[in-house]
This record gives C-alpha cells, sequence and structure tokens, in this order.
C-alpha cells in the first residue's frame, strides 16, 4: 500500500507541485538568477518534507510480505 501511496504522490502531487510553485514565483518579477535558482532548490527539497515517512524504505522488501523460502 505504501508504494502505491508513493507512485500517486509522485505521479500526481509532484506534477501539481511544480506547478504550483511555478506559478508562485512567476508572481514575481524576475530574480536574480542565483536567488532564483536557491529559491528552485528550496522549494524541490520541501514538497518532499511531508512525505519522508511515506518515502523512507520503499526500496526495502515488504516485511509483511510472505518469503519466498516457506516452499508453498
Amino acid at each position: 500500500m505504501r508504494r502505491f501511496l508513493s507512485a500517486m504522490v509522485l505521479l500526481i502531487g509532484l506534477p501539481v507541485y511544480i506547478v504550483v510553485a511555478v506559478t508562485i514565483v512567476g508572481q514575481f518579477e524576475r530574480l536574480p538568477l542565483v536567488v532564483e535558482f536557491v529559491l528552485y532548490v528550496v522549494l524541490g527539497i520541501l514538497w518532499a518534507l511531508p512525505f519522508r515517512k511515506l518515502f523512507r524504505g520503499i526500496g526495502k522488501p515488504d516485511p509483511d510480505a510472505p518469503s519466498s523460502g516457506e516452499g508453498n
């Protein structure tokens, strides 16, 4: 279930967040390149903070799944 939720966050939530972030940054007049770069880096990190626990351990095997060595 966590893999499904993390995939949905990446496939739906991240593009929506990108559109919102670009729209917000677009409301300001052109910022200096370094400031704009830092702003996008900070926004790129901030989107993932609420989902830390969801993404933690996604690449590891599911501890609740039956092991393949049970001889079924």
